[in-house]
């Protein structure tokens, strides 16, 4: 079985994933790569708008959750930023990432927040962040953080959720509360 470990951060637009992964990385012990699909789209890796077929988004999509894969069968551990937008990718990341170590984050603000981030950006369709709240329906996670804590505070609770893993993983599976590895809240920040 591969060794490599994947960190997918998954949240709607604006929820704070950008900053999440890139201060996660920074403070994880750990070699990990930071992947958002977003890098290969600012790069220029989708194909012109104007030559396109009809089926491109799902194809380069496709092949991003592919490559989650390639990365990680090349014995690279990975964090990944994402927006599973629709509950088939989630199928298909459960299967393609099967044989790795993978963590679930769910990246969450109050949608009031997610859209005043949306619009003090700029760079977003406004609308975007509320159509993507979608993706917390259909996926499941080993742990939800809200970006409008403390950096720092969600950052602990992230290491702490990785550190933890197999031990929170058990507790969901039985539904046991948390005993060791406590969540922290703003008030321990």
């Amino acid at each position: 079985m591969p060794s490599s470990s994947i960190i997918i951060l998954n949240g709607t637009s604006s929820a704070g994933k950008s900053t999440l992964a890139k201060a996660l990385r920074a403070s994880i012990t750990e070699p990990f790569c930071y992947y958002a699909s977003d890098q290969l789209a600012d790069a220029g890796f989708r194909a012109n708008k104007h030559f396109a077929h009809s089926d491109e988004r799902a194809r380069f999509f496709d092949g991003f959750h592919r490559s989650i894969a390639a990365f990680a069968e090349a014995g690279n551990n990975l964090i990944v930023e994402h927006i599973v937008e629709e509950a088939a990718w989630w199928t298909q990341l459960q299967a393609i990432l099967a044989p790795y170590d993978v963590f679930w984050v769910g990246v969450h603000a109050p949608l009031a927040e997610i859209e005043r981030r949306e619009k003090e950006r700029g760079n977003r369709q406004i609308g975007e962040a509320r159509y993507h709240l979608k993706t917390h329906h259909y996926c499941r996670y080993d742990l939800e953080v809200d970006t409008t804590l403390p950096l720092e505070t969600v950052l602990a609770n992230i290491l702490d959720g990785w550190r933890c893993r197999p031990a929170f993983r058990e507790r969901q599976r039985f539904n046991i509360p948390s005993s060791t590895c406590e969540m922290r809240s703003e008030s321990d920040a």
